[in-house]
């Protein structure tokens, strides 16, 4: 089976992005005033937990729907606010949340979001010009 729509591969790569960071990245490092430092996890925070899973089951829904290009663009739209808003309750729960004596150190894991965030912007833009060469076939006709 060959993959012939390039918004599938960057929505696979987005799906396997964001399985890496829900699972086996640390997101952030905490340091206590004793100089401790604790890994915190995406699966360690409830909320970004159900969130990222639920965005990475849609992402992976979402290349099935290639028969219905107008539902794939809106459930696309829907992930990429989705993403904005993990990216905003992330920052809310480890700068608000921690306790005051405990300093947040940011590991490159973050960046993952920005990737995942990247791919399906790209993978949205390909779906756009497929409706677009689907368009300018019907003018044809």
């Amino acid at each position: 089976m060959v993959i012939q729509r390039l918004q599938s591969l960057f929505l696979l790569l987005a799906v396997l992005v964001m399985c890496c960071f829900c699972l086996f990245v640390p997101i952030a490092a905490s340091q206590n005033a004793d100089g401790t430092v604790t890994h915190i996890f995406v699966r360690d925070i409830y909320a970004m937990l159900i969130i990222n899973g639920a965005i990475t089951v849609l992402m992976f829904v979402d290349i099935f729907l290639y028969k219905n290009l107008k539902l794939q663009i809106n459930i696309t739209l829907l992930i990429l606010w989705l993403l904005v808003a993990s990216m905003a309750i992330g920052c809310f729960v480890l700068l608000c949340r921690m306790p005051a004596d405990y300093s947040i150190l940011w590991v490159g894991a973050t960046l993952l979001m920005v990737v995942a965030l990247i791919l399906v912007i790209m993978a949205r833009r390909r779906m756009k010009a497929d409706q677009r060469l689907l368009r300018s076939y019907e003018r044809l006709r």
